[in-house]
């Protein structure tokens, strides 16, 4: 970068000036606080956090230092809970993210399904599964529950990835068949009360290869 295009002396200061200010007004709102989830908590976090980014890059720029302080992305937070009360009903969201590592084994659990209960699978399908991901799947998720595949995905082919469970509360169940035909159209943030995340992007910085979990709640219920 060159010396026209980096920011000033008075800028840094400025910015470092706008940190401080920040604080103070995190700290206020932290203390005259409401309850778990008070929106004035909530705002002046990311008003410190915003403050201490800009400072931290301006930093950098003049002076080729950074500050100790982690900004967490947008993507690791949640909104503030803004769902009902007493919610009557709630959803759970599951997405849990599969490679498949290891078709031959795959195929081969899809076939001794398929062996298994002749009388459910025509030949054509058995015929199919021998050499169709897609058709060994359908087979896998259709003879097990979610929950027992990603105990046993190792044993059927398959290479964990990321997975995410977040619980959704509603003023009342929905009409039967209502979202079937576009099941997660209405995932919204704000309404969950809270979420578990398993992902191996927790575990970089670890010497173990061990997989963490994150837990966010997200609550104020």
């Amino acid at each position: 970068m060159s010396d026209a295009a980096q920011p000033t002396a008075a800028e840094v200061r400025a910015a470092a000036e706008a940190v401080k200010a920040a604080l103070d007004r995190h700290l206020d709102a932290v203390e005259r606080r409401s309850g778990d989830e008070d929106p004035a908590v909530y705002e002046a976090f990311n008003a410190l956090a915003a403050a201490a980014e800009v400072y931290d890059e301006l930093l950098y720029e003049r002076h080729d230092e950074v500050t100790p302080f982690e900004i967490p992305a947008a993507d690791d937070s949640m909104p503030p809970y803004a769902g009902p009360t007493e919610p009557h009903a709630l959803s759970v969201l599951i997405r849990r993210d599969y490679a498949v590592a290891e078709p031959p084994r795959l195929f081969a659990q899809a076939q001794r399904i398929v062996d298994g209960d002749p009388g459910e699978h025509d030949e054509g399908a058995a015929a199919e599964v021998a050499g169709s991901v897609h058709a060994a799947l359908g087979v896998l998720f259709g003879e097990y529950e979610p929950d027992e595949i990603a105990s046993r995905h190792e044993e059927f082919g398959l290479e964990e990835g990321d997975s995410t469970l977040w619980v959704s509360a509603a003023e009342e169940l929905p009409e039967p068949g209502e979202w079937l035909a576009a099941p997660f159209d209405d995932a919204d943030p704000e309404l969950v009360v809270c979420r578990f995340d398993v992902s191996a992007v927790f575990d970089e910085d670890e010497d173990d290869a061990e997989e963490d979990h994150d837990v966010l709640p997200a609550g104020g219920i």
